[in-house]
């Protein structure tokens, strides 16, 4: 036989730690009096507070408590429903935060997520000086409307119900069924909230006059529904998701591995840069070539860079291959360099000016470089792409790249193409790979104003690196 709570409030740290008078202690008293007709496991149970006066409140309960960022409770407790929906899960929160995390608010409302939330509204930031908030009546005087409030105050109750939330309550501190309509929220299947209307005399009440029946005159002014305002039942969004989800993923399920089936020539850690244009496929390019080098059993990372516009600008992919797991992912020095455009050139000149001789560049031809120490080689790469189709123009430069490097096998890139490209694109893709390894020795042409002593460091046998 489970033994019967009588309070859900510790009486290891004591007392309540607000000013007198203020509503938050008699609001936390109706939460536990709630608890105790509820009778909730306490190891089941979750109280979330952010910053404010309210966040005093959560380790004053023997129930689990989480404390946050300021405006954040509501996005801690929807994740603790939806990682444990065995959870009772309850936020108290100030108007103030309630505000700052506005958009938390409609999104719960909007997806119905079974947490209870406790609004401690007494009009005005109590914690930091007694700023106005989203909800300091019209004419409310606080250090910053000195002159009174011109904004009105926002219906957090409609702004609610407006998002889609089911149960909703307006009340005060003072309502003396308050315990019997938070235990009822607690005990709704989906999201439910309380809008608790209470007296700051820290702060609030130092500049206005206010007293109980003025909450209620306030209500009447604005055409504010006092009691239950909403109760609108709907189905709850962690049931609605694991009963579509969760549940479907008991099914026989083949992950999608990537299989070694070629050798590969890298013996360090080793970074490809490829630098172009928005349109010219950069990124599913260098996607196809960490894929290939997948298939000859390379570890690999691949960070791409462009701007937010589609289809304008630069686009930038780098690429790092290695024999051994990769813990650094940023290429200081690029060991191979890959430029197609002027967009990819201008994005890159300082980097291409910073070239070591041990870099090798692969570029269009008709680019005008900066000074460097790479070995340049410059390719038809344009002209090449423009026979078999233009947005292949970054498969032909890196099928001469792995010519010309040996890095891994052009059987590897290859295979990389067909599994992962869709059959249309396949043939295309594949006569980019021959006519762009066909480039290096017949098409290529070294700069002969700049290094042309290259260290082959990747077709040196393991063990042989100088």
């Amino acid at each position: 036989m489970s033994t019967v709570i009588d309070t859900y409030l510790t009486n290891e740290i004591s007392p309540l730690p607000f000013c007198p008078g203020c509503g938050h202690e008699p609001l936390l008293k109706a939460l536990d009096e709630a608890l105790v007709t509820l009778q909730p496991d306490p190891a089941k149970t979750v109280i979330v507070t952010d910053i404010g006066c309210i966040g005093l409140s959560d380790r004053y309960f023997t129930t689990h408590g989480f404390h946050g960022l300021h405006g954040r409770s509501i996005t801690y407790a929807c994740g603790m429903k939806l990682a444990r929906p065995e959870l009772t899960v309850i936020v108290l929160m100030g108007d103030g935060g309630c505000g700052i995390g506005g958009t938390h608010l409609l999104n719960v409302a909007r997806r119905n997520i079974d947490i209870t939330l406790l609004v401690a509204n007494n009009f005005n930031f109590g914690m930091t000086g007694g700023q106005h908030s989203l909800s300091t009546p019209l004419s409310g005087i606080t250090p910053t409307t000195p002159m009174g409030n011109l904004e009105g105050a926002m219906d957090l109750c409609g702004t609610a119900i407006a998002a889609g939330a089911g149960w909703v309550y307006r009340g005060t501190t003072f309502d003396k069924d308050l315990p019997d309509r938070i235990a009822e929220a607690i005990t709704q299947p989906g999201f439910s909230m309380l809008d608790i209307w209470e007296m700051c005399t820290a702060y609030y009440l130092l500049h206005n006059k206010l007293k109980k029946k003025d909450l209620m005159d306030i209500m009447n002014r604005n055409n504010l529904k006092y009691g239950l305002v909403a109760n609108n039942l709907r189905p709850e969004y962690g049931a609605q998701y694991r009963a579509t989800y969760v549940d479907t993923a008991t099914l026989e399920r083949k992950p999608h591995t990537i299989e070694t089936k070629f050798s590969n020539n890298v013996t360090r850690q080793t970074g490809i840069v490829i630098a172009g244009s928005a349109g010219q496929k950069v990124r599913s390019s260098a996607k196809l070539l960490a894929q290939s080098s997948m298939c000859a059993g390379l570890n690999v990372t691949q960070k791409d860079d462009y701007p937010i516009t589609v289809m304008t600008g630069y686009s930038v992919s780098e690429i790092i291959v290695s024999p051994e797991r990769i813990n650094y992912t940023a290429i200081d020095t690029a060991d191979f360099f890959v430029l197609l455009s002027v967009d990819g050139l201008k994005n890159t000149k300082s980097r291409i000016k910073k070239l070591p001789s041990t870099c090798t560049l692969y570029v269009e031809k008709s680019l005008k470089l900066p000074h460097t120490e790479a070995k340049i080689i410059r390719l038809p790469l344009i002209t090449t792409a423009k026979k078999i189709n233009r947005l292949s123009i970054c498969i032909v430069a890196l099928a001469a790249l792995v010519k010309d490097s040996s890095i891994i096998n052009l059987d590897a890139f290859a295979e990389a193409i067909t599994t992962f490209q869709k059959p249309a694109t396949t043939k295309i893709s594949l006569k980019a790979l021959d006519a762009g390894s066909a480039l290096i020795q017949t098409g290529q042409e070294v700069d002969s104003s700049r290094r042309t002593v290259h260290n082959k460091i990747f077709n040196q046998p393991k063990g042989e690196l100088k």
